[in-house]
């Protein structure tokens, strides 16, 4: 076996799993179990439940947004099935991140005899939804919140100035310069070889399947359904602030500061955000005065409990997507 076949996966599963173990070992260094175990127990489960509720919701609409994405491209899967795809990319995710969408995908074309890059095309420009939702939450919560991200520059003027010196790095946008002259030569130079031409045609399936949004019917409705995933996403947070009695009286602002950068820490490779998840809050909530015990009891109770649904659901998707294919065959 060649060496990097080995080094790949280990790479692409290890790393992300040796961060959250890492993440996870300093954390808990750092608090004092015995007040987090008094924390957990005075926490009221009746608000996790409801917001768990809100969870299951999310998926749900994420699903018929996908469903309206999919019709455009003439690939009609029921909604039945889309669903048990959202819920099974999640606990994939769980296991080994960034594979849950994949495994959607394949899923999903498969089932309904669709190319695989045009089923994918669609699904990155779901997440690509994602990504710029979170942006336009992060412009809003700054306005909204500065006061926050002041004091954060403030305490951590090292993270600031690191910002600042990459965005302002001649070597930066020399790379992206490259990086982009390169993609345009891919497919503006004219050439033979099978490789770039195979290259080409994927690019091209993945593009229809992404610009589909720009053209599809139905856009209204597909917008009313990002916001309904991510009014869910932020509602099932807010929602939890009301199990604690350090958070209860937080109110709306500090409820959006902490969903918003929890939401920037799910794009670091981690098992379930298992880590990153957990400092965000941690950080949005010290932020407003919460003790970093506290904080921490927040994080694994709401964290934990969200991951347990993903399981729950996860299994239900996967026997039932078991159950439907021994159907199929007995046909």
């Amino acid at each position: 076996m060649k060496t990097g076949n080995i080094l790949r996966p280990v790479f692409k599963y290890g790393l992300p799993l040796a961060l959250s173990v890492g993440l996870c070992y300093y954390l808990y260094t750092k608090i004092d179990i015995e007040v987090i175990r008094t924390e957990l127990h005075n926490c009221n489960y009746v608000w996790i439940g409801l917001a768990l509720v809100v969870a299951v919701f999310s998926h749900i609409f994420r699903a018929m947004r996908w469903r309206i994405q999919l019709d455009a491209l003439s690939i009609h899967a029921p909604l039945k099935p889309l669903v048990w795809s959202i819920f099974g990319t999640y606990a994939v995710n769980l296991l080994l991140p960034r594979l849950g969408e994949l495994w959607r995908t394949g899923y999903i074309a498969r089932r309904q005899k669709a190319p695989f890059t045009t089923v994918f095309g669609s699904m990155v420009a779901d997440r690509l939804a994602d990504t710029l939702t979170v942006l336009v939450l992060l412009l809003f919560t700054f306005f909204v919140a500065r006061g926050a991200f002041i004091d954060f520059a403030r305490q951590y003027p090292q993270v600031y100035q690191g910002i600042t010196s990459t965005l302002n790095s001649p070597l930066v946008w020399a790379c992206a310069v490259v990086g982009l002259a390169a993609i345009v030569a891919l497919f503006v130079v004219s050439t033979s070889n099978r490789f770039v031409l195979k290259v080409r045609t994927w690019v091209k399936d993945l593009w229809h399947g992404f610009a589909v949004v720009a053209t599809m019917p139905g856009k209204g409705r597909w917008l009313l359904l990002t916001v309904a995933v991510w009014g869910c996403y932020f509602l099932q947070l807010y929602m939890a602030f009301y199990s604690f009695s350090f958070t209860e009286n937080l109110g709306l602002t500090a409820a959006l500061v902490a969903f918003v950068l929890s939401s920037i820490s799910m794009g670091i490779p981690s098992n379930g955000g298992l880590g990153p998840w957990h400092l965000a809050i941690i950080f949005a909530l010290g932020l407003y005065g919460v003790g970093m015990n506290q904080a921490a009891a927040f994080s694994m109770i709401v964290w934990g409990s969200q991951n347990l649904m993903i399981v729950l659901l996860g299994l239900y998707s996967f026997l039932s997507i078991a159950l439907e294919n021994r159907k199929q065959q007995n046909l």
